[in-house]
């Protein structure tokens, strides 16, 4: 997390909130030989004190998992390079502005029967976000189904802390934000701009 107090004046319900919408991020722990990373979507509950995923079998990270362990979900939004000539002003320098996430917690498997309705919430959750009818796990053979099942393994991470860069320019007047927010529409380096830029014009207070 970047240590400007101008960048971490997001609320927790409007980081979690972020996360929530996300739903996808890199989930590391440590190990012997070093960080364990995955790629992971996963579902919030609805009170925010844990999060819901799951991971393939053959995953390194589950071996690592006799017993709960300190993770981290890192999720990232909108970024973007931010050219100094955008500002208007002399004297200023390059920089990257950007969304992150992160939740930090105990990372514990669940139960192998678990993985049913966690698959179910999960989709549920995606599904409803899309202009049709959802799809259910109803619509698969159960033998494949059950099949495909036993390859993944459901996990849950309790989220005991959340913290969150929005690093958005705050530090600079609001007309200097706002002409390099106004750039940012002809830039191609970063992803979702337009997003990047709206929030610009407008960070959390």
């Amino acid at each position: 997390m970047h240590p400007n107090p101008a960048f971490r004046k997001a609320e927790t319900g409007q980081n979690l909130a972020f996360a929530r919408s996300r739903a996808f991020g890199t989930l590391a722990i440590n190990a012997e030989g070093g960080p364990l990373i995955s790629h992971v979507p996963f579902l919030i509950a609805p009170d925010g004190r844990s999060a819901d995923l799951h991971l393939v079998r053959s995953n390194p990270i589950l071996r690592q998992l006799a017993a709960p362990q300190p993770a981290v979900i890192a999720v990232t939004g909108p970024d973007g390079y931010i050219s100094p000539d955008w500002y208007g002003v002399d004297d200023q320098v390059p920089t990257w502005n950007y969304i992150a996430v992160h939740l930090r917690g105990q990372l514990s498997t669940l139960d192998a029967g678990d993985m049913r309705d966690m698959l179910d919430r999960q989709s549920a959750a995606y599904e409803d976000r899309l202009p049709k009818h959802p799809w259910t796990t109803g619509k698969m053979t159960p033998d494949v189904l059950n099949r495909m099942m036993r390859q993944i393994v459901p996990c849950r991470m309790a989220i005991e802390k959340i913290d969150g860069t929005w690093k958005l320019g705050q530090n600079k007047p609001d007309e200097v934000r706002g002409a390099a927010a106004g750039h940012l529409t002809d830039s191609s380096i970063g992803s979702e701009l337009d997003a990047l830029a709206g929030l610009m014009r407008d960070p959390p207070a």
